[in-house]
């Protein structure tokens, strides 16, 4: 079948990412594909953090990110629409070109929540790590060549889920379907191998959970992490929907 619109998820923010991955799994026009390009960052990973599941998904998932890119633009797929959930930290050493020709959106996320859920996970962050820097040069890229569709902010989405969906498929250029709005709890055939990991929360949930305030409490390093990404992350979320 031909793929009439390839859309990536650009995000920081790996659990409602993963909600949002899982909205658009609901549509019966929709394939998601899990993080394509994890294992093409992890070959190249520029940081010391230790992933966890690290050589499984070298072993599961292929490094090459020329072929994964070609894949993503060429490849074929049994539904006209395409999401891939991505990492941006993930894009790194690899021809632009392929962003160009594709529907992109931001999916951004209060540093300082992004932290206190990644650093459960992951030590030694980085602002790296999360991603925000690379947002922030994202943005900059698609604005300028017209190929950003949207910036989703992480709390708009939970606050109003209908009414932050239906805009994002309109930016998208797809039309809007409530099933969207819910899924099975549990893991899920098209969940990337760290899922055990990362997706534990996710997959207790059967919605998008309503936003509710938490107290963060990050420690000395990761504030200054913090302080370093927040001017991205309130630059961006002027242009969120």
């Amino acid at each position: 079948m031909e793929t009439r619109s390839r859309i990536n998820l650009w995000s920081s923010p790996r659990n409602i990412s993963t909600a949002l991955m899982y909205a658009f799994a609901q549509r019966p026009d929709t394939t998601v594909v899990d993080e394509p390009l994890y294992a093409h960052y992890l070959s190249r990973q520029p940081t010391e953090a230790d992933h966890p599941g690290r050589e499984e998904i070298l072993k599961t998932q292929n490094p090459d990110g020329n072929e994964v890119v070609r894949y993503m633009s060429e490849g074929e797929f049994p539904t006209p629409i395409v999401v891939f959930k991505q990492m941006t930290h993930h894009l790194i050493e690899l021809p632009e070109a392929f962003l160009f020709g594709m529907v992109n959106v931001l999916l951004i996320r209060d540093p300082r929540e992004i932290l206190a859920s990644f650093n459960q996970v992951i030590d030694k962050v980085t602002a790296a790590d999360i991603g925000l820097p690379q947002q922030g040069e994202l943005f900059d890229r698609l604005a300028v060549a017209g190929t950003l569709a949207a910036v989703v902010d992480a709390r708009r989405l939970l606050e109003d889920p209908p009414a932050v969906l239906e805009q994002l498929c309109e930016q998208i250029g797809i039309d809007y379907d409530p099933v969207m709005l819910s899924w099975e709890k549990g893991p899920k055939e098209y969940d990337g191998s760290w899922a055990p990991y990362w997706y534990e929360g996710v997959h207790e949930s059967v919605g998008f959970r309503p936003y509710r305030p938490r107290p963060v409490e990050l420690s000395p390093h990761l504030e200054l992490v913090a302080k370093e990404c927040l001017p991205v992350y309130q630059r961006l979320l002027e242009h969120a929907i």
